[in-house]
């Protein structure tokens, strides 16, 4: 199993990126959260197999159609076996 935590910047809030993502990372079996930051960024942890999490960061480069992605910064964490994909509220 893998997990990665990923801060993405640029134009990615009121464009769909949270819903989105959760639909992409469900269709892709991988589990874990996604949500908004105060400073405009969207935060979220990806959990799978490797083919899994990779599928689910290659879709985060580019987000929706209306993002605009400047930087993804992906962090390796330790796995937690989550269950299902969640929007959680704004941090």
């Amino acid at each position: 199993m893998k997990r990665v935590h990923v801060i993405v910047r640029g134009d990615v809030q009121g464009v769909g990126y949270r819903y989105t993502m959760r639909m992409v990372a469900r269709d892709a079996g991988a589990s874990g959260w996604v949500r908004n930051r105060r400073d405009g960024s969207v935060e979220a942890e990806v959990e799978g197999t490797a083919d899994q999490v990779d599928a689910v960061l290659a879709w985060m480069a580019g987000g929706p159609p209306g993002a605009v992605v400047e930087q993804a910064a992906v962090t390796d964490r330790a796995p937690q076996r989550d269950a299902g994909f969640e929007v959680l509220p704004t941090a």
